[in-house]
């Protein structure tokens, strides 16, 4: 570990590239801004001079051991990285026991976990007391989402913060500096640099790696992709110059699925699995397809979508890739309707300006005496015993008009789930006139 972190100019020159590159301050990060920027949770803590407890949540490559080594230096506190894969209880109570010396001395210690979520619940749960009494402030770094990884306990002394994958802009920082830094331009043609970045996907050290990689060739021209995928032996993507071909094809490949193209989907779904796209990506684009355009038209599309994601997970590339086509041509030739998505923005706006209305007396419960006592629950209508299962109450806060968020299409099963509104909606209002 000692060399990851090492600081002076001479350890530095032989290290990586990528630990070459590493930022000096916390506004050298990039791709953060959201985090280390003025207004920025980072950026609040070191101008108020105090750091509380942090998760850093996100993608590899993209500046979570950095950004906890320089918030070290910018709030002068004792920088003690550690490593989850590595280290045990008896590493970390040797850690415990050196912050509290130095606390003696007024000396702060800021905890650095990396990949924290490989602790288990014994290991995290012996931090709580050390980070309560202030022996140590904690900044974890994962990949995984912590809601599941980390105990609730700890969860509630951190602040979760969220890294962003780096993008299109903070990977061609990274190339300037490299080139800056090594005086030399990238042996490669526009259409290469573009398709090195895409290949990077959003990983600022993958990306230095093969930069790494490419200065240490003698090439007597520029690589085109084509001779960039056969160096590096990756996949590499021949985007446009634009540096828009990324998102342009997974534009073109969801509003081919809108379109029920099953034909031009599929073309533009190898376009991005055959260039190096993750299959994981392609296949969270699917879900999220098959509920924004699908949605109840036919509520097997996310089945099916999910069912690709583990089957693909289960067998790996590149029969998995096989269920992913399914998935894609099933989302493809299904019936579409956006009438869930136009539902949830309408229903949570709706939410958002009337959310202190109390709901009508008759449906909300009645625990205690005394809220029976004032009418909490008096009338419900429970629906099993009414005619036809269909009581036809009244469910809205009584200073507000019943509203209809959720208008199904007359396409795929919402025809069937419309025929049951209509019916539903006349007899409440047949009993509504009784």
């Amino acid at each position: 570990m000692a060399d990851l972190f090492a600081s002076d100019d001479t350890a530095r020159d032989s290290a990586p590239l990528a630990d070459q590159l590493r930022p000096r301050t916390l506004a050298d990060v990039v791709g953060q801004e959201h985090l280390t920027g003025a207004e920025g949770a980072i950026g609040r803590m070191v101008t108020a001079g105090r750091l509380s407890s942090i998760i850093l949540w996100g993608p590899p490559g993209t500046g979570k051991t950095t950004i906890a080594r320089l918030l070290a230096d910018a709030v002068a506190m004792r920088f003690e990285p550690i490593s989850a894969v590595f280290s045990g209880v008896a590493d970390l109570k040797k850690v415990f026991a050196a912050a509290r010396d130095h606390a003696r001395q007024n000396a702060k210690t800021l905890l650095f976990v990396d990949e924290i979520h490989r602790f288990n619940r014994a290991q995290q749960d012996s931090f709580l007391p050390f980070v309560e009494d202030g022996t140590v402030t904690l900044v974890g770094a994962t990949t995984e989402n912590p809601s599941f990884e980390l105990n609730a306990a700890l969860l509630s002394r951190a602040q979760v913060l969220i890294l962003r994958r780096l993008d299109a802009a903070a990977l061609e920082q990274l190339l300037d500096r490299a080139e800056a830094l090594t005086q030399r331009s990238l042996p490669l043609t526009a259409a290469a640099r573009d398709a090195l970045l895409a290949s990077a996907d959003g990983d600022g050290r993958f990306l230095l790696n093969q930069v790494e990689t490419l200065y240490s060739i003698d090439l007597s021209e520029p690589l085109d992709p084509a001779g960039l995928s056969a160096l590096l032996h990756r996949r590499v993507a021949v985007y446009d110059k634009d540096r828009e071909g990324h998102y342009n094809l997974i534009s073109a490949l969801h509003k081919s699925l809108r379109g029920s193209d099953p034909q031009a989907a599929l073309y533009y779904m190898a376009r991005m699995l055959t260039a190096g796209e993750q299959p994981l990506y392609v296949l969270r684009r699917l879900v999220r397809f098959a509920t924004e355009d699908i949605g109840l038209a036919d509520p097997q599309a996310v089945v099916q979508c999910l069912a690709a994601k583990d089957a693909y997970e289960f067998l790996g590339s590149p029969e998995g890739e096989l269920a992913i086509v399914q998935a894609c041509l099933y989302c493809a030739t299904a019936p579409k309707s956006n009438a869930t998505y136009a539902a949830m923005k309408a229903s949570f706006k709706s939410a958002r300006d009337t959310g202190s209305l109390m709901p009508p007396m008759n449906i909300v419960n009645a625990p205690t005496k005394l809220m029976k006592q004032v009418g909490y629950g008096k009338g419900y209508q429970y629906d099993h015993d009414a005619d036809e299962g269909f009581s036809g109450a009244n469910y809205w806060p009584e200073e507000m008009a019943p509203q209809t968020f959720y208008a199904p299409t007359d396409r795929g099963f919402e025809a069937r789930i419309a025929e049951r509104i209509a019916h539903w909606n006349r007899l409440r209002a047949q009993r509504q006139e009784a």
